[in-house]
């Protein structure tokens, strides 16, 4: 098996089928920066990488693993529906 490279905004599996994005690499500490498809950050070393046994794959179509939202929350609203001032993001400014 051929060593995979961390590359940010790469999405990885590990063995168990746990997926993570690569976020950052600090090649002067040594060490990967990942986000759990749950949201959890994690820091790998590099040096540790190779022994992961990770596989690349593409980025989950279910996007709100790593979003603290429960389906209740979305109760009431429309797709497509958006605030007052979503394309502005000044115009929440005042509302605060």
């Amino acid at each position: 098996m051929a060593v995979q490279y961390p590359v940010i905004g790469h999405w990885f599996s590990r063995p168990n089928g746990a997926l993570f994005e690569v976020v950052a690499v600090d090649e002067e500490d040594g060490t990967i920066e990942i986000q759990q498809f749950d949201g959890t950050i994690g820091e790998v070393e590099i040096e540790n990488w190779p022994d992961l046994l990770l596989v690349e794959v593409s980025a989950p179509e279910d996007w709100s693993g790593s979003v603290d939202m429960d389906p209740e929350d979305y109760v009431g609203a429309k797709v497509g529906d958006m605030p007052k001032g979503f394309h502005d993001p000044l115009a929440f400014l005042d509302k605060l």
